[in-house]
């Protein structure tokens, strides 16, 4: 099947209510794990690239063709969007347009609202023109995620949200409510007031950044409120890096990347199932 924007697949999950993962590939093995877990559960999916995995795995182009390559290999028929995840400037949205990306976000939740306002429509409009979709933020979601650094959790308002969908077009927004880049320091503490307002205020799919480690009561919560898409990245790393651990420490000469790239892959794709199972996305496609 061919690479789909998020459009369809994202009102759809918000129709029906459920949520569809965006999860981040970081190499290879992590593409293979999500693909393979995607079709096995008949789920749609969002394979999340965000600017330096981009720059590791070899450029943008680079990206759009391995996944590509692996739609045919794997004989891949569910729903597959490739998303350009924190874009960091209208060019770098272009570029990826460019090479290929059905779904861009942009990420100019750290300027003035207006100049957001003005980067986000201007990205919007070349978007829509080669069909692909495109999702913005408001407020900051704290933590790291690559070149993205906040320090602290500053809340969407709900109004300024209205007026940024309203004026901009986007297809999908990402209100930071409490949620964080890789693992939390304490209990997750979200915005459900604030979401619930967002979702009425917008009628929009809501995107909830920092799905690691956020409790399923929760996420229920949050998709109960218009959440159409969760990304998680931090805790498919975490799987792989334990197995490669483990693998390496009881067979300490092993120096085949296969043998311990291979399970560290097993590791990942169940990360994947299960989450995709908890999201509601199985059987979805």
């Amino acid at each position: 099947m061919p690479l789909v924007s998020m459009t369809e697949m994202l009102n759809k999950a918000k129709d029906e209510g459920y949520a569809v993962g965006q999860f981040n590939i970081n190499n290879l093995e992590f593409t293979q794990a999500i693909l393979q877990a995607a079709q096995e559960e008949n789920s749609p999916v969002i394979l999340g690239v965000s600017e330096g995995a981009g720059r590791y795995i070899g450029g943008f182009k680079t990206v759009v063709k391995m996944v590509e390559g692996l739609l045919e290999d794997y004989n891949i028929t569910v729903p597959v969007a490739i998303h350009l995840d924190h874009g960091s400037s209208y060019d770098k949205c272009k570029e990826a347009i460019d090479a290929g990306f059905t779904s861009v976000m942009i990420d100019a939740s750290h300027d003035p609202f207006e100049e957001n306002v003005a980067t986000t429509s201007k990205v919007v409009e070349y978007a829509h023109s080669k069909g692909v979709s495109v999702e913005a933020e408001l407020g900051t979601v704290g933590g790291q995620e690559d070149d993205v650094v906040a320090e602290g959790v500053i809340y969407a308002d709900p109004q300024e949200c209205a007026e940024l969908v309203k004026r901009t077009g986007i297809d999908c927004l990402a209100p930071a409510l409490g949620s964080v880049h890789g693992p939390y320091k304490g209990e997750p503490n979200l915005g459900y007031k604030e979401m619930e307002e967002i979702a009425g205020l917008t009628n929009m799919p809501l995107v909830l950044h920092g799905g690691t480690g956020i409790p399923t009561a929760d996420i229920q919560k949050a998709i109960s409120f218009g959440t159409a898409k969760i990304n998680v990245n931090t805790e498919n790393q975490i799987a792989s890096a334990k197995t490669v651990r483990e693998v390496l420490a009881a067979k300490p000469d092993e120096y085949d990347p296969r043998k311990y790239l291979g399970p560290a892959r097993d590791a990942i794709k169940e990360t994947v199932i299960g989450k995709m199972r908890e999201f509601g996305s199985s059987n979805k496609a």
